[in-house]
């Protein structure tokens, strides 16, 4: 009998982990459900249900103001966020008599919140909580038994939730990180899968796969960025940093994967139509599929502590094509050599996952150098898109406040609260926000309004908004409208908890007051700077330009002279996908702005386009730095060329600009010369990476004049 327990607890312990632990989302919105659950059910049970609710409103801003630190830096992040919750529900408490005094300091004190949060990420999720638990306590002010309670109930629900977060940290406190490397790895994985169809591919079919992986290289840019700044705020509580050593390593790695999966050494067309190498173009693809179920591998390594087992369809395919190249004409091999090489080390780095090399200093990170004042301060002119936002919120808020007393709405706060989840810093997002809130709000009282027919006792009403709020929270971080739906059922469920049957009796109010809240928000920021892409195009794409320069500068003088500490050139090599990701970024919100806005849209797009076929180019070059390359005679004057071209046609579309003749006619020329005069060899296929990356400026530079000249005769 005892053995069998054994084993049905070993089962569903096992059934646990494939369900929750393994996915961070599951477990974030388990976690939190659970501490609302735990507060709220002893006083629904007691008849004394606004108390619960209340705690569990509290234990839902505290989850959403969760930071990503260390169980020390949490301490410290959450004795801010209880202080910030209370300070905003007793002003709410205590100025609820006069509201002109109450709606002055709401509106100021988000103004201050806003660029608080501007400071650092840890800060935002805090400060946009702090926003949030005075909207809610003015919601529930009228129906709170004293004007004290909120000021206590909902820091009390946020500190209960943030003490059951912070004793599940120490039990594991590196769960967090494993969850940001996972999620890194997991949006590689994704990259690499896209990928995989452009071998072989149509060149017809070509335009769209590199739009989706231009728009998923965002993704995993943002995940190292994220991974970086989680490892940042290790490393500020750790006072031994060895301890990070496995983890830096892997954000090593990371990076490294990423290079090479970013990295295009020839046109994929061209791969695609010769005959003699169709069969090594698809051994590629199903590689490029083997790598990308690798690193799924990894992440599913770091988030339930299960062995990496590396596919050993990995190393066959990469032999079999090696094989393959072998029996090849030179000639005809040689563009497919340095693929095969950069996919080959991307296996071989994962093969050896967990045997690293010993003895080698640990990675430093790059940190941010200015401090909390300089970075409050940058913010305090209204150039600065956060001091607009700021500023555009407060309006919002200012205006639905007003709303709200003139017409004496009942819970008329609920326009301001849906001006806080609306309200973006860009025109495109918050337009792409407001379908979202609406479509999810109007689906979410339908639903509401069926469920509660049938969910008619307070039992069946607890395990509607539980399981609402357990919805809302997992969908949060993947699908903002379908977590609007199961937020406004919980809404509807937990009024129709305290009050009886005010949960049918909002539900006519809660719709007008999301349209007036959403309308609101998309009025101001379609006439208070609304920042219209095509206005900021010029400098976005001169800041690409200028990055990829820098980039492919680190990547010569690493084949010059490889440095100890690469510190620079992951910098150099960071700071051009950024840029590279705010290129696109832009070009997919012109394409939310109205049509007679969307100016150069095509231009844009080709502009795009080709700057992330430059940066790929440059990344190829870059991943074969350490191959022990020889050094061409002439390489520093090509790629002083190159980079001056560079340079040159990032000025060509700014304001003012004067006309520069940028030709790289006869780089190419020079190149394609030297390549067929060359043997094949390293030295040969150097010559390609610098020609595909030349040839792809000169087209830069091309569609640059054409788009100047749209903009002069415009």
């Amino acid at each position: 009998m005892r053995e069998k327990r054994k084993i049905y607890l070993k089962t569903n312990l096992r059934n646990f982990r494939n369900v929750f632990w393994r996915y961070p989302d599951r477990l974030f919105a388990l976690r939190s459900t659970i501490s609302m659950a735990i507060l709220a059910i002893p006083f629904i049970i007691l008849g004394i249900p606004y108390y619960g609710v209340t705690l569990a409103l509290g234990a839902l801003a505290g989850s959403l103001s969760e930071t990503d630190d260390h169980p020390k830096g949490r301490v410290k992040a959450l004795t801010i966020t209880i202080l910030s919750f209370f300070i905003s529900s007793l002003a709410v408490g205590l100025l609820h008599n006069y509201p002109l005094v109450l709606g002055a300091g709401f509106i100021l004190s988000t103004i201050v919140f806003i660029l608080l949060g501007g400071i650092d990420e840890r800060y935002r999720t805090i400060t946009f909580g702090s926003v949030l638990i005075g909207i809610y306590a003015m919601l529930s002010v009228e129906i709170s038994p004293a004007w004290y309670w909120q000021a206590i109930l909902l820091p009390a629900g946020a500190l209960f939730h943030g003490l059951l977060t912070l004793i599940l940290m120490y039990l594991n406190p590196w769960r967090l990180l494993d969850e940001q490397m996972a999620g890194g790895f997991i949006t590689l994985s994704t990259y690499l899968e896209k990928k995989a169809m452009l071998f072989p591919s149509r060149k017809e079919d070509q335009a769209a796969i590199n739009k989706d992986l231009a728009m998923l290289n965002i993704n995993v840019v943002n995940s190292l960025e994220k991974i970086k700044d989680v490892l940042n705020n290790y490393g500020r509580e750790l006072r031994n940093p060895e301890v990070l050593r496995a983890y830096l390593q892997r954000f090593m790695l990371l990076q490294s994967l990423h290079e090479r999966a970013a990295s295009s050494h020839e046109r994929h067309d061209k791969l695609s139509n010769e005959d003699d190498t169709i069969e090594v173009v698809e051994g590629f693809g199903e590689m490029l599929r083997q790598l990308s179920y690798a690193t799924r591998q990894v992440a599913e390594n770091m988030l339930t502590g299960t062995p990496y087992h590396h596919p050993l369809a990995l190393e066959w395919i990469s032999n079999a094509i090696e094989d393959k190249l072998k029996e090849m004409d030179e000639n005809t091999a040689q563009p497919l050599v340095l693929l095969h090489h950069n996919l080959h080390r991307s296996q071989i780095s994962l093969k050896y996952l967990d045997n690293p090399v010993e003895g080698t200093s640990i990675p430093r990170l790059r940190q941010e150098e200015r401090s909390a004042w300089e970075r409050f301060r940058a913010q305090l002119n209204l150039k600065h898109p956060r001091m607009r936002y700021a500023l555009r919120l407060s309006l919002t808020f200012l205006i639905g406040f007003v709303i709200e007393k003139q017409l004496q709405m009942d819970k008329g706060a609920w326009v301001m609260l849906t001006s806080l989840f609306v309200s973006q810093i860009t025109y495109s997002s918050t337009r792409r926000r407001l379908f979202q809130r609406v479509l999810g709000t109007v689906t979410g009282v339908i639903l509401g309004v069926l469920l509660l027919q049938i969910f008619t006792n307070t039992a069946a009403q607890v395990l509607l908004m539980f399981g609402s709020a357990m919805a809302f929270f997992y969908w949060l971080r993947k699908q903002y409208s379908i977590a609007v739906i199961f937020v406004t059922t919980f809404v509807l469920s937990a009024f129709s908890i305290i009050t009886k049957d005010g949960g049918m009796n909002i539900m006519i109010p809660r719709l007008v007051d999301t349209l007036i809240g959403a309308s609101l928000s998309f009025l101001v920021i379609r006439f208070l700077w609304p920042a219209w892409q095509y206005r900021q195009m010029p400098e976005i794409i001169s800041k690409a330009m200028q990055k990829n320069r820098t980039y492919l500068l680190a990547i010569a003088n690493e084949y010059k002279t490889a440095s100890s500490d690469d510190l620079g050139y992951r910098i150099a090599r960071r700071e051009a996908h950024l840029a590279d990701n705010e290129l696109a970024q832009a070009w997919n919100s012109m394409r939310q702005e109205p049509k007679s806005k969307q100016k150069l849209m095509q231009h844009a797009f080709s502009l795009t386009y080709l700057n992330h076929a430059l940066l790929s180019h440059i990344s190829a070059f870059g991943v074969h730095r350490e191959t022990n390359m020889p050094t061409l005679e002439n390489f520093n004057e090509i790629v002083l060329q190159i980079s001056d071209a560079i340079n040159e046609a990032s000025q060509l579309i700014k304001p003012n600009a004067q006309n520069m003749l940028v030709d790289l006619s006869p780089l190419l020329l020079e190149l394609k010369s030297q390549i067929v005069d060359t043997a094949s060899g390293l030295k040969k296929q150097q010559l390609r990476l610098l020609y595909n990356i030349a040839g792809t400026t000169s087209k830069i530079v091309e569609e640059l004049e054409k788009t100047r000249k749209e903009i002069v005769n415009s």
